[in-house]
């Protein structure tokens, strides 16, 4: 079994949940008493959230090109960035920390394929949903995806940001994000991506009319494949 750097703390909400999931499936495929061969580093979600907040990618990078070089010097040899918003720099942290990084995007991309939905509801953060950098690598793995509008948008980032990473989980939010997805179904959308690790904290994969991609579940998974092949 390779061991698996997660880097964490984006939120460390979503983070507990990776925790589970990773030795879950682990466990799950070995039997008995294994468990995921895991670090973890849980850093400081305030600067990575201001970077967020203002676009400032070069900053986020420094910070997780700096988390992914101790990962290797703990003995990572694959590397998860909990956050799908982190995945914009994703190839510069893969590059400079020197580890294979497992990307959320393209492994989602791959379980929606694998699904037979080709065009999805997007839900994430502002920047997720508004740069084009997710969108962008989905559309290269064959996956359309059709964005909330401005309106909408701005009240996924604030139930995020406000709410989930805190962990408070409101029902009108939860009813909110339904009929959110139920909009873009109605333009086209045959899945929701749930392309904020902290949503699978609040809907379920099945609790919209189209079938729904965790993000956080299926990048867990797809880390135990790379770790046990």
């Amino acid at each position: 079994m390779r061991r698996i750097g997660l880097l964490g703390g984006m939120s460390w909400q979503s983070t507990i949940s990776y925790y589970r999931y990773l030795n879950e499936e682990v466990n799950a495929r070995l039997g008995g008493q294994h468990s995921a061969d895991l670090v973890v580093w849980s850093g400081d979600f305030a600067p990575i959230a201001e970077c967020t907040a203002t676009r400032d990618w070069e900053t986020m990078a420094r910070i997780l090109i700096v988390a992914g070089r101790q990962m290797r010097a703990a003995g990572a040899e694959l590397l998860l960035l909990g956050a799908n918003t982190a995945h914009v720099v994703a190839d510069q942290v893969e590059s400079f920390s020197g580890i294979p990084l497992v990307n959320v995007i393209d492994v989602t991309a791959r379980r929606m394929e694998d699904s037979g939905v080709e065009t999805a509801a997007l839900l994430g953060t502002a920047a997720v949903m508004e740069c084009g950098f997710y969108r962008e690598r989905m559309a290269r793995n064959g996956i359309e995806c059709l964005v909330p509008d401005e309106r909408d948008r701005a009240e996924i980032d604030r139930i995020i940001f406000e709410e989930l990473v805190h962990g408070i989980v409101d029902h009108g939010s939860h009813r909110f994000l339904i009929d959110v997805i139920a909009r873009l179904a109605d333009q086209g959308a045959a899945g929701a991506v749930l392309g904020c690790t902290e949503l699978g904290l609040i809907l379920d994969e099945d609790d919209a009319g189209v079938p729904g991609f965790n993000t956080t579940r299926i990048h867990s998974i797809a880390a135990v494949d790379a770790a046990l092949s």
